[in-house]
């Protein structure tokens, strides 16, 4: 698919090609150049932090982290993120996949959002979760070269990213409010609607069925 300048490929194996034009069918250009773009930003990280990860799951995290914001993948009480995970897993077991890799790239996409937690898991999670991180809001920018982001949107390139993925986002949670709550997709709802109120923990703590 490209060759870069520095030491990441993008798998080429059967599955890894076959997880890509699945993918493909299903997202916009967008969506499949940002879920590329996240692999190579999580997998530089990791050779520079001498992470030991498997580069094929990796991809396929990338891969399919956004695929539950696609029609074909939503279901109406799921986090996004979650029916992306089972997507991926379901994808990976089909191929004969192991369930322990599989469950690793269910986790990663699950958690993709998750601030404060990925982090510390494994590779393969931390790294997702930090490509995404990279190229929705640039944390880390500075750690990568000129040369290593202009190449990677020269591949990949971002288009009206920042317009577009606000947009898909918020009709996603649109669609199933309820789902965001206790994450970060509730702000795209408040970006459309500055008039919405998430819910709220504390009311739900008072409504809980206890005396006390």
């Amino acid at each position: 698919m490209a060759d870069f300048a520095f030491d990441v490929k993008i798998p080429d194996s059967k599955i890894a090609r076959e997880a890509a034009e699945l993918v493909r069918q299903h997202e916009t250009e967008m969506l499949f150049n940002h879920s590329v773009r996240v692999f190579v930003f999580g997998a530089i990280k990791g050779i520079r932090q001498n992470l030991k990860f498997d580069s094929e799951l990796l991809y396929i995290a990338a891969l399919f982290h956004d695929l539950g914001l696609a029609d074909a993948y939503q279901t109406q009480d799921k986090r996004f993120e979650v029916d992306g995970a089972d997507a991926a897993r379901e994808f990976l077991r089909s191929h004969g996949i192991p369930k322990p890799k599989a469950d690793l790239v269910w986790e990663a996409i699950a958690l993709h959002t998750t601030p404060g937690i990925p982090e510390y898991m494994r590779p393969e999670i931390a790294l997702t979760n930090a490509g995404v991180l990279m190229d929705v809001v640039g944390r880390g920018y500075d750690e990568y070269t000129p040369e290593q982001r202009d190449q990677v949107i020269a591949a990949f390139p971002r288009g009206d990213f920042k317009r577009e993925f606000i947009e898909v986002q918020t009709c996603s949670a649109l669609r199933k409010p309820k789902t965001t709550f206790g994450t970060v997709n509730f702000e795209f709802i408040e970006h459309r609607d500055p008039t919405f109120r998430k819910p709220s923990v504390c009311a739900r703590i008072h409504d809980a069925p206890w005396s006390s």
